[in-house]
């Protein structure tokens, strides 16, 4: 089990009510299900809009459950958003 920060951008920060906060799981699956768990609602349906990136790099299509979480890593939600 890996531990690290969650940060949330726009509108998925608006919707946890928070700029960042902790993980503690394996995989990006399982960071995001104990999202959706603390956070039900309106970050839910954020979440299903929202890229990601772990530790910098872009998780693109990959399935969530293959990408693995590492100490002291970041994941970055980036929902959607116009300009440039």
């Amino acid at each position: 089990m890996a531990t690290g920060t969650i940060r949330y951008w726009a509108a998925a920060k608006a919707a946890a009510k928070t700029a960042e906060e902790p993980y503690s799981a394996r995989t990006l699956a399982e960071a995001l299900d104990a999202v959706r768990e603390r956070h039900p609602g309106e970050l839910t349906r954020v979440l299903l809009r929202c890229s990601f990136l772990v530790n910098e790099e872009p998780v693109g299509k990959r399935p969530h459950d293959s990408v693995e979480l590492t100490e002291g890593g970041t994941v970055e939600v980036l929902p959607p958003f116009a300009g440039g």
